[in-house]
């Protein structure tokens, strides 16, 4: 075989591999468990961005060349907006890094099992290394420069002292004094969607508020009351605790948009539904499991997913499930029926509730 065919036939089988309809739900699963400030994100918006990524590569291997000035603002864009989500750039680079493993791993077992050679699979993945420190460089440049813009002006009093409270140390401490902040019975944090109505919190001073990272973050001494805008809240806690305060703050803001709650959402309250959705990986399994059961539901798999969640969401009430679907409190208790019986979960149970929960905001959340 010729230099160029046995190229040819190593690019055949990359583009196999990334074509697998598994590998990039399975690289997502990956990148969403190892990397914890990735998780948040929309699992679309990952997959989006992974699979344009891929898709660049495997035409740069297969055509021999560093990427293109096309293929590097794509990159710049994706620094910017990973920038202005408030995710670290040591975590784009992770996800990314997690995301090749998985794909060279699966390049070497195919390549194994079809007689590729390891030296030109040695000689793809050192191309791509060469196209990948490029895109690196301009993914780096790009999110700094982002990250700089978002810096607080000297103006902005809040942002500067937010930024330091979530420094954490003696930075935190001296940010409370400043901020004039009663500390000692703990600080609460509130984490909302720009937009929020900064009134609201002003009006339950003493608070320090502001925009940081493209998230609205409040620091107050009390918990704050709230009707109908939605936000996360985790405390009391050290002004040294803010950081982690924050971060639980965030997944108890996630959790309530995904269940539709409203309100101050306290993580203590979604304990648990923040935990399952954090553990990408186990909703993976759980998908894996019950992958026949939802195909065999066919065109009424929605229906009964939404059935069994409205169902539990009301205690078990079917009238009032009923209600919330503008459906009668028999076809409810039908769809929670059938559910059983295609999964095998018994959502009556205790433990069966959770996993039947689970199962069906994944499925809903996957087919959006």
């Amino acid at each position: 075989m010729s230099d160029r065919d046995d190229w040819t036939a190593m690019i055949d089988l990359i583009e196999r591999v990334m074509g697998d309809e598994d590998l990039l739900p399975s690289v997502i699963s990956g990148v969403r468990a190892t990397v914890r400030e990735v998780s948040v994100l929309p699992p679309s918006d990952i997959a989006g961005h992974t699979r344009a990524l891929l898709t660049a590569a495997t035409r740069a291997l297969a055509d021999r060349r560093g990427p293109t000035e096309a293929e590097l603002s794509f990159v710049e864009e994706l620094g910017v907006t990973r920038a202005r989500q408030g995710v670290p750039i040591e975590a784009v680079l992770g996800a990314i890094h997690v995301a090749e493993r998985a794909i060279w791993a699966r390049a070497r077992e195919v390549g194994r099992s079809e007689g590729v050679s390891a030296e030109r699979l040695l000689d793809a993945r050192e191309l791509y290394d060469d196209w990948a420190d490029a895109v690196r460089g301009r993914l780096i440049s790009a999110h700094r420069a982002t990250k700089a813009l978002a810096d607080p002006r000297p103006g902005n009093r809040d942002a500067a002292i937010l930024r330091r409270l979530l420094q954490g140390g003696s930075a935190a401490a001296l940010a409370v004094a400043e901020a004039g902040l009663p500390a000692g019975d703990g600080l609460w944090v509130l984490v909302a969607r720009p937009g929020f109505e900064e009134r609201v919190l002003r009006d339950q001073p003493p608070v320090v508020c502001a925009v940081v990272d493209d998230l609205f973050v409040g620091v107050l001494s009390r918990a704050p009351s709230l009707r109908e805008a939605t936000a996360g809240l985790a405390g009391p806690a050290a002004p040294d605790k803010m950081a982690p305060m924050r971060r639980l703050a965030l997944a108890a803001l996630v959790t309530a948009e995904q269940t539709g709650q409203t309100g101050a959402v306290h993580i203590a309250g979604v304990a648990w539904q923040a935990a399952l959705t954090a553990r990408a990986d186990l909703a993976a399994a759980l998908l894996d499991r019950h992958r026949r059961a939802w195909t065999g539901l066919g065109p009424n798999a929605e229906p009964v997913a939404h059935a069994v969640l409205a169902w539990l969401e009301a205690d078990r009430d079917v009238t009032v499930a009923g209600g919330r679907l503008f459906v009668h409190p028999n076809t409810v208790r039908n769809r929670v029926r059938r559910f059983t019986e295609v999964t095998g979960i018994d959502p009556a149970g205790t433990f069966g509730a959770v996993n039947a929960w689970w199962l069906c905001r994944t499925w809903l959340s996957e087919s959006a």
